[in-house]
């Protein structure tokens, strides 16, 4: 028996409580979790903002070591170092054979997902987004697993997984961030701070963090932004005040609200690109009016796990990390057990802090 945290209905609290896991069918592999990251996504989860099937063990940013495979796993063995990969591909929809792995149809459908059982009452558990990385182990389709890369410690690599692949990918893939070119990054939580840091790796020259809470300037500054604002209804017009009345080369929006993503792309230039990264309720409108879309000539984009290919783009990242141009203890501004996720949860409801990871 194991120890996860359970979301036992949506909106409910989680649950710290004993589960059973089967060994590794063919196809699957067996993970003992070095670490968990705290994302924004599961507090999506658990509040409904997305589905899941309940219960369920949430956490999908996760990383640690193979316990055992079952047949046909080839790229991983017992011993190794895994980072988990939610999002895995099929390789051969319409959006894999264009090389859009993570618009994939088949990536969160659920083929080859192992549920746990409570060890109480015997009832089925769904793993959250394919990994359920909220548990001490976890057993996964081998899709879901990647050899950890050399010189990152096990624990910090989780953050890769999530939070670095998604602001890394969102600046580097979707926005195209140029050498030179100003960045405004909306939201100064994990995805955000590795936002920065990836305009930074990118050379921006001017890169701008807005977030809510003035106690977020520190924790910007240090991933490499240059300037701070806090969030008001006056954000695009100081952002546009520090860019020569311009407006940014290219806006990232990583919050998910609708007030946000407006601000975002009012502080765009005109022909600048806006992206999308946070994740919003469907109650979240946003409104443009037919002359101003002629006029500004943005482009607005959403972005899905920063428009990453996993396998190919982690080895990057850590050669990014192995360089000391990227740093992941930025990020982490607490490391917590099982029992700390529900206190995560509502510091990130609050707008306090960056990233929190628990550690087994």
């Amino acid at each position: 028996m194991i120890r996860a945290a359970v979301l036992p209905a949506v909106g409910a609290p989680l649950e710290i409580t004993g589960i059973e896991l089967p060994e590794p069918g063919p196809g699957q592999v067996r993970v003992r979790l070095a670490a968990a990251g705290v994302c924004h996504s599961d507090l999506s989860l658990s509040n409904g903002t997305m589905r899941v099937p309940v219960p369920a063990v949430l956490g999908h940013e996760g990383a640690g070591t193979v316990l055992s495979v079952g047949e046909g796993v080839t790229h991983v063995a017992p011993g190794d170092g895994v980072v988990l990969n939610w999002a895995p591909s099929c390789g051969s929809c319409p959006a894999c054979a264009r090389g859009e792995v993570w618009l994939c149809a088949d990536a969160l459908t659920g083929v080859g997902n192992v549920h746990a059982h409570r060890a109480d009452d015997g009832s089925a558990l769904h793993p959250g987004l394919s990994v359920a990385a909220f548990a001490e182990e976890t057993v996964v389709a081998a899709g879901c697993v990647l050899p950890a890369p050399d010189g990152v410690p096990i624990t910090d690599a989780a953050l890769l997984g999530c939070a670095v692949l998604t602001g890394y990918g969102a600046v580097h893939h979707s926005a195209a961030v140029l050498p030179g070119e100003s960045v405004a990054v909306f939201g100064v939580g994990g995805v955000g701070l590795a936002a920065i840091q990836a305009a930074r790796i990118a050379g921006a020259s001017t890169i701008v963090a807005v977030d809510v809470s003035p106690e977020k300037e520190a924790l910007a500054r240090a991933a490499g932004a240059t300037e701070f604002v806090v969030a008001s209804d006056t954000t695009a017009r100081e952002i546009r005040a520090l860019t020569g009345k311009q407006g940014v080369d290219a806006a990232v929006e990583c919050v998910g609200r609708a007030v946000t993503i407006r601000a975002a792309w009012d502080s765009t230039r005109r022909g600048g690109r806006t992206t999308v990264v946070g994740i919003g309720g469907k109650d979240q409108q946003v409104s443009f009016n037919a002359l101003e879309l002629f006029h500004w000539g943005r482009t607005l984009s959403g972005c899905v796990y920063g428009n990453t290919d996993p396998a190919k783009d982690l080895p990057v990242l850590a050669d990014h990390v192995r360089a000391g141009r990227l740093d992941l203890g930025v990020l982490i501004t607490e490391r917590t057990a099982l029992d700390g996720i529900p206190a995560a949860f509502e510091n990130m409801l609050a707008g306090k802090g960056g990233r929190a990871l628990v550690v087994f």
